[in-house]
Order: structure tokens, then sequence, then C-alpha cells
């Protein structure tokens, strides 16, 4: 008799316990069900009739539990009301405690995020309405580790239209966002991994958390330069990060040289490829020794890191052990936003948000735009590193230390330089990293003017 349900309008899950009496089991489990909260106070029961019939017993049985029970006070019976759960006091659970969340700042130039207030909510809900309505049904089940071949389709075609990848629906993995991209790949290399001096510290904290040693690869005023005695390198070629310089087309050549002769693994993380606002982008270094590189992007700088989709395109030497890897990692990335996504591809929808936002994110930065950020600070006599391209600029500064502190006390969110470098004691230069896309539109002139009195002693 166990594991019975009714058709009270929620499943019960009765389990009646077979050494007791069948009254008895039955008391038992809705008592029990009550003070699990499975019924709340109110919940009507389905009449005696119906449990009896439900469960196979006989209406006199189920009806002597009912009585029991409302003279026990779990249940109340009113004639046309029917018999229902009373009001019960409940124990109460001490409170953890817990900090609150800490409040965002007051005005947020932290870099490496888009406006994600702009995200392209109605494209978006269309896109996945008639990917929905066209889903095979195993979309809904596990599937292949290297993604959804619709998306890996749409990829290898918008890959290779606007970034000049070469690639192929077999080539690609899609994953959980770039940090999952990066883990995946410093797992299946053997050896210590080369990145960019300055750089992102997280992303020097995922690949050693991967159980990869990291050296420094330095960057000077042509971009990364060669490394040597390593497994693998990540570079940020486009517009490296911080420092906001393009790769040397010399030192391109190089590292692909490198790669080749080597044998080691060369990472294009193609994190904000397609905005520069000065000229037609960059194309990717990959397409020019697709079978030595690894390019790897994301939707989070043009639609927003919630979105969670990444992907590589891997040389096919690499293939199977990042697929074996992304198997055992999370099996797959979840299957319905991979649908959504392609189908804004495919019908050019993410073409259009991406134009949108790159003609957004050049006004917001542009010198020719009065009172805004290059201008503002050309007016204050700071240099501003790096190429016009990207969601931030690099502002040197000979006192960092005091620039945060008076960001800090306007309530105003950006990065130190200092922070970015392997050894911050070795740092050779001074400044903030300004990302000029995270605000929302409103929000945007307020944050400037606390970045001006910030950088103003």
């Amino acid at each position: 008799m166990s594991d019975q349900r009714t058709g009270a309008g929620v499943d019960l899950h009765l389990d009646l316990d077979p050494a007791l009496t069948r009254r008895g089991a039955v008391e038992r489990a809705v008592r029990e069900a009550i003070r699990a909260g499975r019924l709340a106070p109110g919940a009507r029961l389905p009449a005696t009739r119906r449990l009896a019939v439900e469960l196979g017993l006989a209406r006199n049985t189920v009806a002597a539990a009912y009585d029991q029970l409302v003279a026990e006070g779990y249940l109340t019976a009113r004639r046309g009301a029917g018999t229902r759960v009373a009001p019960l006091s409940r124990p109460t659970t001490p409170a953890v405690a817990t900090a609150p969340d800490a409040p965002g700042p007051r005005h947020d130039l932290t870099p490496g995020s888009p406006d994600v207030s702009a995200f392209p909510t109605t494209a978006w809900l269309r896109a996945t309405r008639r990917a929905l309505l066209a889903a095979p049904a195993g979309a809904h089940g596990y599937g292949d580790p290297r993604g959804r071949v619709e998306l890996r389709t749409a990829l290898a075609e918008y890959l290779g239209r606007t970034r000049g990848v070469q690639a192929t629906p077999e080539r690609i993995v899609v994953t959980s966002g770039y940090v999952q991209a990066l883990a995946l790949l410093a797992s299946v290399v053997d050896g210590p991994v080369a990145m960019e001096d300055p750089g992102l510290p997280f992303h020097r904290d995922v690949v050693a958390r991967a159980g990869r040693a990291v050296t420094p690869l330095p960057v000077d005023e042509r971009g990364a330069t060669v490394p040597d005695g390593v497994a693998a390198a990540v570079v940020t070629p486009a517009h490296q990060y911080p420092t906001g310089t393009p790769l040397h087309p010399a030192r391109r050549r190089a590292l692909t040289a490198w790669a080749r002769d080597s044998g080691a693994m060369l990472v294009e993380d193609d994190y904000d490829g397609e905005f520069r606002y000065d000229r037609h982008p960059l194309g990717a270094v990959q397409g020019t020794a697709s079978d030595h590189v690894v390019y790897a992007g994301s939707a989070s700088k043009t639609l927003g890191p919630g979105v969670r989709l990444g992907w590589l395109v891997l040389p096919p030497r690499w293939v199977d052990p990042v697929v074996d890897a992304k198997l055992y990692a999370d099996h797959h990335t979840e299957a319905i936003g991979q649908l959504a996504l392609a189908d804004l591809i495919a019908t050019h929808a993410y073409d259009r948000h991406v134009r949108g936002r790159r003609l957004r994110y050049r006004r917001r930065r542009d010198r020719r735009r009065r009172d805004l950020l290059v201008r503002r600070l050309d007016a204050l006599g700071l240099p501003v590193r790096g190429v016009s391209a990207g969601l931030h600029v690099l502002v040197e500064h000979h006192d960092e230390t005091a620039v945060l502190a008076r960001a800090a006390a306007l309530g105003l969110a950006v990065s130190g330089l200092r922070e970015h470098w392997h050894d911050p004691r070795a740092a050779t230069r001074q400044g903030v990293v300004v990302g000029y896309a995270t605000p929302a539109e409103h929000a945007y002139r307020a944050a400037l003017d606390a970045l001006t009195r910030a950088l103003t002693a």
C-alpha cells in the first residue's frame, strides 16, 4: 500500500505503513503530510469516498481516520465545507545569520561588462519561442557535449563572416561561458600556462585552480611577447586587457610560428573583438593558423554575462580531449539558450544588436563628443591608453592609490591597474581601468562626473 496518491489537487504521496492497521496507516500518513507542510492550513482533503477508492480501502476506514485527526486538531470538518487542514502553529526554525547583500556601487564603471539594461529582451523572447516550437524532442534530453548543432552551425558562419575565423561545426565546442572554456583548456594541457602581464587576475586563478602553474607573459607596446618553455599561452590580440593595445602584425606572426614549431597551445581570447570604433575590427589570429590556435569567444560582452554561453574553435588534435573534459565537467551546456542564440544569429538579429551596441559604446567613448569620456580625460591632461575599441580604457595616473580612495568615497567602482600585474609590487605603471559600457544610459553622465572628481586631486 506504499506511495499511494490522492485526487485532492496536490500529490500527497501517502506512504501507508504496512506494519500498522489500515486506519492507523492513513492517520499517520495524513498527519505527517500536515507536519511536513505538504498539506497547508486550509487545504481541502478529498471526500472519504474518493480517497477510499484511490487507496483501495473501505470508506469507513478513511472516515474513521478523518474523525481521529479531527479529534486531535489536525483537521476540521464542517457540513457543506468538507474536511480541511486546521490552522496549526508551526515550530519556528532559528534564523540563519547571513550577511545582507552588499549594496551595489552608486556609479559603476567596472570594466568587463556591457550595459546589461540594453539586453535585447524582445528579440530573445521571439527567438526562444521560435526555437522551442521548432526544437525536436531530443533537445530536452542529454545531448552532444560539443553543444547543439544548430548553434555550432550558426557560429561557424557568423565567426567566419565577422571575425575571419576558420571554423566548422565539428571543431566548435559550446561552453557555459568563457570561464568554463578556459578551465577546460587548462585541464587538457600538460605543463605551465603563460598569461599576459598585466592581465585579468581572475583568469589566472581559473587556470591555477585547474592545477596548472601560471607564468607571466610580458606585454609591451606591441602586445604580448613570445613565450618560452610553456605548454600554452593565453593572449587577447584584438584589444589587450587591460592596456588596450592591439597585437602587432609581426607579433601575431611570431606567436603563431611559436605555436606551430613548439606544438604548444595558443589561445586567442577574443573577448570584445566585435567592438572597434575607428576602423573595421581586426580579424582573428586564428584565421591565419587555424590548426595551431584555439579561438575562444562568448556572448558575455555582446548580450550579457547572464546568458552563460561561450565557444571554442579548436585545432583538430584538441577536439577530442576538450570534448571529453566537457563531458565530465557538466555533460553539456543547457540547450534552450543555445537554440535561442542560434536563431538570433540565423535571423541576423544578433548582428543588428551588435551594430547598435557598437554605435552606442563608440559615442560614449568618442573624443569628438563634447563632455563624454575621452574628451573629459583630455581636458584633465590624463593619457588614455589603448586603441579606440572595446569596452574599457586605461587611464594612467601617478597616484593610483589616491584615485581609488577618492573613488570609493564617491561610491564609484573602477579597477586599479596594480591588481592586474602578476606581482603588484613590481608594477611598472599606475592607473585605473574604466569600463564605460557598464552603466545604463541614464546613469552614464553622473558616473563620468564622479570619475572626474576621483581623478582630480
